[in-house]
């Protein structure tokens, strides 16, 4: 049986608040599209079984570079994670995975599967650290991990990522997400080519002992932490790598690692023409890698990201599986409340995109009509998907309002007075 963190009378009750409008609404709303010549009951099931993976890392407070300020209740270790991804999972029933980072996470597989189990989730792709030092580690990554000068730091890297790969196959996952803070500050500091061909070499053992069934994600990252150059800073060069590496590697998109003005819906759209698109790290982002909740800033710019996914999946892509998941950071906000918010935010780009009439689209594409080519996907977007969303919530036993159940189940003060409060003081955002 499964243990819940929020009890179902409550759901229940604050459910009640809203059913007869939400069935109002639901119905306004069908008998819209059935005139559009769309069924809601079909996009209302292909919303239902879109999933999207949370960050162990994100249900803790964030920060910024300068300093972190720790909020009520913050999780002591994995396995209270575990339980604030319940949570999320609970009320929106759109998270059913979990993705770890090690050696953030790292504890027995048997326990982390056996406590995952017990709430009713699984785990998504696995997270490699080695761009900070772990207590105790024989070489540092100051100066780099998978493109250091020095080969014992290299192998350490490599090393890591391989244990990666041997805990996630104990736990069920099918994929390492492989981002590295390398790079350098200064002009000459480092030689472009060799540090480079360093971190291939690097990823070819780490693929090398990859289990048949898994995939590995390479992530690149424009800036940060270094601020002269990137070892993998843009998409080109992920392309490169995953193109290198192998059948079973592929990019990873995180929406916030791009220089501003960046066509990120073009990017998508290459790399799946190419068989290359594992997956996203779903965020927003204003002025740089800012980590905000996903379509805080440009929600048009996710649905376009959307738009091209179930295009490809219209097109009938022959492999096409992205892996969806959430990366962000929260500092002002309750970081449960900003996951459910990000959940249901990039289902409702899902569920827009879902609405756009390709068969009208592909015929003004073909005239150059661009107007209404435009106009097409704005009809879309400006759709108001929230009885679908709320809706299919509500079949699978999650909350029509998420938000306000959440807040009405008193869950963060039942932790907050559980788990002894964090120290403030400490600097970077994890």
């Amino acid at each position: 049986m499964t243990d819940t963190k929020i009890a179902a009378d409550v759901i229940e009750a604050e459910n009640a608040k809203h059913a007869a409008a939400l069935k109002d609404d639901y119905a306004a709303l069908g008998a819209q599209l059935a005139r559009r010549g769309v069924d809601i009951e079909n996009v209302t099931k292909k919303v239902s079984e879109f999933f999207v993976a949370v960050p162990s890392w994100g249900v803790g407070t964030g920060g910024t570079r300068f300093a972190r300020f720790p909020g009520q209740g913050e999780p002591r270790g994995i396995f209270d994670k575990l339980d604030d991804c319940s949570v999320i999972n609970e009320l929106t029933r759109a998270t059913p995975n979990v993705s770890l980072h090690i050696p953030w996470d790292k504890q027995d597989p048997k326990r982390l599967k056996a406590h995952a189990d017990a709430l009713g989730l699984g785990f998504d792709a696995m997270n490699s650290n080695t761009f900070s030092d772990a207590p105790d580690q024989a070489h540092s990554y100051k100066y780099g991990s998978l493109s250091h000068t020095d080969a014992a730091t290299r192998q350490q890297a490599v090393d890591h990522n391989i244990e990666c790969i041997e805990i996630g196959n104990a736990l069920g996952s099918k994929a390492l997400t492989v981002w590295v803070g390398d790079g350098s500050n200064f002009p000459g500091q480092s030689n472009f080519t060799k540090s480079f061909e360093r971190y291939l070499s690097g990823m070819a053992d780490i693929y090398k002992a990859l289990p048949d069934d898994w995939r590995i994600f390479s992530e690149h990252k424009m800036y940060e932490p270094a601020f002269y150059s990137t070892v993998v800073q843009d998409w080109g060069t992920n392309y490169l790598i995953a193109n290198t590496l192998g059948e079973k590697a592929y990019c990873l998109v995180d929406l916030g690692h791009h220089a501003p003005n960046t066509n990120i819906e073009m990017i998508v759209a290459r790399l799946i023409q190419f068989g290359k698109l594992g997956g996203f790290h779903f965020n927003d982002s204003k002025y740089g890698d800012d980590d905000l909740d996903a379509g805080s800033i440009e929600p048009y710019r996710l649905f376009l990201v959307f738009n091209e996914l179930v295009d490809a999946d219209y097109r009938g892509v022959k492999g096409f599986h992205p892996a969806h998941m959430i990366d962000q950071s929260h500092n002002v906000t309750d970081p449960i409340e900003s996951l459910i918010s990000s959940a249901n935010e990039i289902r409702r780009a899902y569920a827009q995109a879902l609405l756009v009439d390709r068969k009208a689209l592909e015929g003004y594409q073909q005239d150059n009509d661009a107007l209404m080519a435009s106009d097409a996907l704005k009809r879309a977007y400006r759709t108001d998907v929230e009885p679908i969303l709320a809706e299919a919530r509500r079949r699978a036993g999650g909350a029509i309002d998420p938000v306000s159940t959440y807040r009405a189940s008193g869950y963060r003060a039942k932790i907050a007075a559980e788990r002894p409060a964090s120290k403030a003081g400490s600097g970077g955002i994890i």
